[in-house]
């Protein structure tokens, strides 16, 4: 009876392709693994903070304090903190060194809101370890306001908020473990989108509106053509960006709907989920849109948005007294 098989050297050559494909294969399987978990981690943070902000701003307990450190022993209720640490002493809250754009920082020397670039605010920073692991860096606005009867009040611009949800381990970078929210500069840097071309935004934000009568005192300065009747979020954007010049165009923005979705001409492509506008700082409301200001000007009472959705994403009109938009400032 004849006996079949395979040869020793048949074996071996079956056994090394298998561990060649390995070797290329595992290191992309792993860093897709990564990077999920990085996602996903940054999307249960953001939630739970929401979620602690809207209690806290329900409850009336989010505004009217005067440094960090009353605003975080309040916050701590609603989102366990297990370790605190005072501005002489972050460091033991939070890594030394970390990736910022493609820059290195030291973060011995971020200290106050200053170094997150709110030069307004007037805060120290405190540091925070969380239950779940993450580590952070907060700074307070003592100008945060309350409004205890809208559902639709996250509470973030109370605060900024530099956090990495791996804590100390490694990589310490922006945009997979590291993220931030009102964080418009760290370590020189205001960089905290940096498009595909090079295109650069600073950290999203929701505007404060201005009344007409503001708008029309700085309308020629800040490169606005008409003033809305009252509550104009658009020009509370231009004014945050320090002008129109500062505002991104809509060819800007499709860069961004571009980079986030492969987005070309308003036509959708690819990618079903937000977890990268997420970790830049966009605040995405359900079912996973959100909506930015552009610098054009249309009317007194309208000017132009991009909306951002992982299923449908194009350039329209918006009335400049809607509150949902948010804005992002063209940077160094």
């Amino acid at each position: 009876m004849k006996k079949t098989g395979f040869t020793l050297a048949e074996v071996l050559i079956t056994l090394g392709i298998i561990g060649i494909v390995a070797a290329l294969t595992i290191p992309t399987l792993m860093q897709n693994y990564k990077d999920r978990a990085w996602a996903t981690a940054n999307k249960v943070f953001v939630r739970r903070l929401e979620e602690a902000l809207k209690t806290m701003n329900t409850q009336q307990t989010l505004a009217g304090y005067r440094n960090t450190a009353d605003f975080v022993d309040e916050l701590s209720k609603h989102f366990k903190i297990v370790k605190t640490c005072q501005n002489d002493d972050l460091m033991s809250c939070f890594e030394d060194k970390v990736i910022w754009g493609n820059e290195e920082v030291d973060m011995t020397k971020v200290k106050t809101a200053k170094n997150f670039g709110q030069d307004d605010w007037d805060t120290d920073i405190v540091g925070v370890q969380f239950a779940n692991g993450t580590t952070g860096l907060i700074a307070y606005n003592p100008s945060c306001t309350e409004k205890p009867f809208t559902n639709q009040y996250s509470g973030t611009d109370c605060l900024a908020i530099l956090y990495d949800t791996d804590g100390f381990r490694n990589p310490n970078t922006q945009l997979k473990d590291l993220n931030s929210i009102n964080v418009n500069s760290l370590g020189g840097s205001n960089c905290a989108i940096e498009l595909s071309d090079g295109t650069c935004f600073g950290a999203p934000f929701t505007p404060e509106p201005l009344t007409k009568a503001e708008c029309e005192a700085e309308k020629s300065n800040l490169g606005i053509k008409e003033c809305n009747y009252d509550s104009d979020y658009w020009a509370g954007a231009v004014k945050a960006c320090g002008g129109t010049q500062n505002m991104p165009a809509q060819a800007q923005l499709d860069k961004l709907a571009e980079d986030l979705y492969q987005d070309t001409n308003g036509d959708f492509i690819g990618n079903q989920n937000n977890d990268l506008a997420i970790s830049m700082g966009f605040l995405v409301y359900a079912p996973g849109s959100f909506f930015v200001w552009s610098k054009e000007e249309v009317s007194d009472e309208i000017s132009y948005i991009r909306s951002f959705d992982p299923t449908c994403t194009d350039s329209h009109d918006y009335y400049r007294d809607g509150a949902f938009p948010q804005a992002v400032c063209l940077a160094d």
